[in-house]
């Protein structure tokens, strides 16, 4: 278990360094291309900065967009109990607690860090649920919290966000250095068409996979240590067996925060499964067995 837990938070590192020196390289090619090379400074800053006003929002932005409502424990001290219980044996403060209504099993948890975390059920997930599936599934939510996985989640969305800066400011200035005559103009608007064309597929079709990649491994990595907390991966791996055979998308969805949830909520189709922000569930579960034999 501590081993799959490591290798989970060792890959998530690999790709970011990787899509982070993919960014450098890009950025200095920029300023080559550009002739100011503080250009590409200013880019990535702004960049940064708008990541950073998507995480400060991303915890309000998420439970806006699901439709949640806020509960108190009277309202439902099944799972406000579950919660509490969690949030005590993993040190963190006690979140915020949501219902979502709607008839697909599925919880999500979002916040920018613990003192600030909300976590949520499905009615859903709520019904189909036994209290061991339901310790598992909120477990595999709290370590999202306790893991900083939205801050993991910005980082990556920060870069991606960069680099489709830098290939839109490149083709637009590409196409005004190329109304003018002069060679040397029409040299750098050629460099910047490339470094336009280069920018744009990493940041259109590498920096999803990468995104898609990251979020991958922090769901096993949730899976993980929320087994750890309850010491009962089997909870967790019979609640992913229902959720696999529910097999319907959540009435209330967005591509946005599909990656918060335990289970996609889009339900894609195998062409976008590349793109997914999540596991095949039947991995998962595979996993989380692998890791109760280790007990």
């Amino acid at each position: 278990m501590y081993r799959a837990i490591a290798t989970n938070k060792r890959n998530t590192v690999f790709i970011i360094l990787g899509f982070v020196a993919l960014l450098t390289g890009l950025a200095t090619w920029w300023g080559y291309a550009s002739g100011n090379g503080s250009s590409a400074l200013a880019i990535v800053l702004f960049a940064g900065g708008y990541a950073l006003f998507q995480y400060w929002i991303a915890g309000a932005l998420a439970v806006m967009m699901s439709g949640a409502k806020e509960i108190q424990k009277a309202d439902n001290p099944r799972l406000w109990n579950v919660v509490e219980n969690l949030a005590i044996q993993d040190g963190l403060p006690m979140p915020r607690v949501y219902i979502v209504n709607d008839p697909a099993p599925n919880a999500f948890a979002t916040g920018r860090n613990p003192k600030n975390a909300r976590v949520a059920a499905t009615t859903g997930l709520l019904d189909i649920m036994d209290d061991d599936e339901l310790q598992g599934v909120m477990a595999h939510e709290m370590s999202h919290v306790k893991n900083y996985d939205i801050l993991v989640s910005t980082i990556v969305f920060g870069l991606v966000s960069a680099i489709g800066m830098i290939a839109d400011i490149a083709l637009r200035m590409m196409w005004f250095t190329g109304g003018s005559r002069n060679k040397d103009s029409e040299g750098a608007g050629l460099i910047l068409l490339v470094v336009g064309l280069v920018a744009g597929i990493l940041a259109w079709l590498i920096g999803p996979l990468v995104s898609a990649a990251v979020s991958r491994q922090r769901e096993y990595l949730a899976d993980a240590s929320g087994a750890e907390t309850t010491r009962y991966p089997e909870g967790l791996a019979k609640a992913l067996e229902k959720l696999q055979a529910y097999g319907r998308p959540m009435r209330v969805k967005s591509s946005a925060t599909a990656h918060m949830w335990i289970s996609d909520p889009i339900k894609p189709s195998v062409a976008e499964r590349l793109f997914s922000t999540h596991p095949p569930l039947a991995k998962r579960i595979e996993r989380l067995r692998e890791i109760g034999r280790s007990f």
